[in-house]
């Protein structure tokens, strides 16, 4: 299994629509690509900073060639929606696992 985890940290002021706009649209656009069996999003409890709160959201993939078409393919057009909707109010980074 692989996991690939982006740490998101969002502005506060926007926290709420962000969160809604992640639950009803681009998670379940990245569930739609086939690519990965299952999700969770959880909100880090420690290291905020001032004025922002990180949120990590996890895909599971069964094998590391999902993840790579899913970089390939999918990728691109899902993050740009997200910086275009975010702009200036969100940072990001991408990590991915795999299951030992």
């Amino acid at each position: 299994m692989y996991l690939y985890n982006v740490t998101v940290g969002i502005d506060k002021d926007v926290e709420q629509e962000w969160l809604q706009w992640m639950r009803d649209l681009h998670i379940p656009d990245v569930m739609a690509t086939g690519m990965f069996v299952d999700y969770k999003i959880y909100k880090v409890l420690h290291d905020q900073e001032e004025g922002s709160v990180s949120y990590s959201v996890q895909y599971f993939a069964q094998t590391i060639d999902n993840v790579t078409l899913y970089f390939e393919k999918f990728a691109p057009a899902l993050l740009e929606k997200l910086r275009a909707r975010f702009m200036d109010k969100h940072v990001a980074f991408m990590t991915l696992l795999e299951e030992l």
